[in-house]
């Protein structure tokens, strides 16, 4: 394993790639075979690949950045607020996993000084690997990600999710949901958020948009976007951080447009 008390991006990059790799293994390994899932909430369900997954997760960046404080999913944040920041989500999905539905991921990215320096999106199943760099591009097994030219709603194909509480929020979409879909060419509620930003960056959706994000479910493919020329905002316009209230990705000429219509304008 790798250790290096001032590891370069490419040092950290080639890390977090592995340590997703190990904990997508996990995925496969308990993927179909029965597990009852835990409820955290009415719907928002856990199980044990997740648990596994992230224990595997936080112990290897602890045992090779002992220095460096994580933020996951299932056990929330370990270290000094000041040190460089692994925000992961072990198993992003959850819902489709435990149903057997085969589209979930490991998404692991760093963030230090106060920037995201680093983003791995790692789909176990059709074992492809998303990753990013700040400052040096976004791939995928490789090969350099562009998001899309598209500048007309009618020909975009974009997507979205539903809050856990959406029962009972205000925002729940639902609103934004039905203005859209009567302007656009075709929406996709796929169920794992950080697949639907990463095929943002790659070209397999013009935008997605989504509200009540968690920081492990947007922070890599949020790098993902932008290195791949892509606009990352809120839904309102306003500045995006892994903590906004709302995510909305997309190709910079889809942006303005794609924004209005979800006001209603």
């Amino acid at each position: 394993m790798i250790h290096n008390t001032l590891p370069t991006t490419d040092t950290l990059l080639q890390f977090a790639i592995e340590t997703a790799h190990q904990a997508g293994a996990i995925l496969r390994k308990h993927y179909n075979t029965g597990l009852a899932a835990m409820h955290k909430g009415e719907v928002d369900l856990v199980t044990q690949a997740d648990l596994e997954s992230e224990s595997l997760i936080v112990a290897t960046i602890q045992r090779t950045f002992p220095e460096h404080a994580v933020l996951a999913e299932e056990s929330g944040a370990h270290g000094k607020d000041d040190a460089p920041l692994w925000i992961v989500d072990p198993l992003d999905g959850t819902t489709n996993f435990a149903h057997g539905h085969p589209h979930f991921c490991v998404s692991i990215a760093l963030r230090r000084q106060g920037k995201l320096a680093v983003g791995v999106i790692y789909d176990p199943l059709r074992e492809e690997t998303f990753w990013a760099q700040a400052g040096k591009g976004a791939f995928l097994d490789g090969n350099p990600l562009q998001v899309t030219s598209v500048s007309r709603l009618v020909d975009a194909l974009v997507a979205t999710g539903f809050y856990y509480q959406r029962a009972t929020a205000t925002d729940n979409n639902i609103a934004e949901f039905t203005r859209v879909i009567r302007r656009i060419q075709g929406i996709r509620r796929a169920g794992a958020a950080a697949l639907d930003i990463a095929y943002v960056a790659c070209g397999r959706l013009d935008g997605y948009w989504e509200y009540y994000m968690q920081p492990w479910d947007t922070a890599a493919g949020a790098l993902m976007v932008l290195e791949a020329g892509g606009t990352i905002t809120q839904l309102d316009g306003s500045p995006w951080t892994p903590w906004s209230h709302s995510t909305l990705a997309t190709g910079p000429a889809l942006h303005p447009l794609l924004q209005r219509a979800l006001a209603g304008q």
